[in-house]
């Protein structure tokens, strides 16, 4: 099979196009056929080891799983003899999570991974775009415990996250402010966000606006102001933090009453299945920026290292329908 292999840190022209072992199912695994994946910020980071730490967790010299990508959305071609909840034919989408090889045509995952079914009519390309901002997202918003009502501002919001976010904020019965450059205004006005601010020409931590939760997914918003924009009990979410930034969060949670959260996300099969009854009842959309081949995979970490995608990258694979 035809696999991206990354074969140093670096910039993208380290990913490199090789034909590898197709890989077999474990008794309990499945052999999905991949056709859609997507380039995410969390493999971008692991490709130019941003932060240096990613050295000493994933390989010094090179990443010890050759093969980045964690997002998957393909059919099933074979299980292994004790899988039960699925079968082959299956159409079906999620994550790989510490195991990667997504930036392949096939990879060997465990049933009880994060995989749920296919919403019907919907493509692979944008069954590939929920996973990683919607699993991110529904991971961080939990933690903000958001409730009807609630003021709730999206930093970064026309990002993977970001317009996961948006959507899931809004599910939840919030007033959503979306912050992004205005030339994102539409799409998130177009995903529910009621109020959206133009960071390239106003602060929002200025407007004498105080907020229940404040959700920076992209790690760029000032700490401290974002703090003071808080309602007494507020909470802020740190999707994209340091190590530094996380110890200064759990420090204010220790002893003020706002409330930070930040860290590793935890995901599953249900956050999945959850995602396929919003998409079937209209309230999660797939947002796409651009749909790159296996063969261009270093045109497309190149374009998700410029930081200004808007929803998702794509990976369609050259054996897709």
């Amino acid at each position: 099979m035809k696999a991206a292999i990354c074969t140093s840190y670096g910039k993208p022209e380290v990913l490199q196009l090789k034909n590898v072992e197709k890989p077999t199912p474990k008794d309990d695994q499945i052999l999905l056929k991949i056709y859609s994946s997507s380039v995410t910020s969390g493999d971008a980071r692991i490709r130019r080891a941003d932060p240096y730490i990613i050295r000493l967790i994933f390989g010094f010299k090179r990443p010890r799983k050759s093969i980045l990508g964690v997002v998957v959305a393909g059919e099933v071609e074979s299980v292994g003899n004790n899988v039960s909840k699925f079968k082959v034919g299956d159409k079906v989408f999620g994550t790989t999570g510490m195991s990667f090889g997504a930036h392949a045509q096939y990879q060997c995952i465990s049933e009880e991974g994060t995989l749920a079914v296919i919403p019907e009519n919907m493509s692979y390309q944008a069954a590939a775009a929920i996973p990683f901002g919607g699993t991110a997202a529904l991971h961080f918003l939990r933690k903000g415990e958001i409730s009807k009502g609630q003021k709730v501002l999206v930093f970064g919001a026309s990002g993977a996250l970001g317009t996961a976010a948006i959507q899931l904020a809004k599910e939840r019965g919030a007033e959503v402010t979306a912050v992004c450059s205005g030339g994102n205004a539409n799409l998130v006005s177009d995903l529910g966000a009621d109020k959206v601010i133009d960071y390239t020409k106003t602060d929002f931590t200025q407007n004498g606006v105080k907020y229940d939760v404040i959700f920076d997914t992209v790690g760029k918003s000032s700490f401290s102001k974002g703090m003071k924009s808080l309602k007494k009990d507020g909470t802020m979410l740190l999707a994209s933090a340091s190590v530094g930034l996380m110890l200064r969060g759990a420090f204010s949670s220790m002893f003020g009453s706002k409330k930070v959260h930040s860290g590793v996300i935890k995901e599953t099969a249900e956050d999945m299945r959850f995602f396929k009854e919003l998409i079937e009842a209209g309230k999660l959309k797939a947002v796409v920026d651009k749909v790159y081949s296996l063969e261009e995979i270093s045109l497309a970490h190149a374009h998700v290292d410029g930081g200004h995608k808007k929803g998702n990258v794509i990976i369609s694979m050259n054996h897709a329908l």
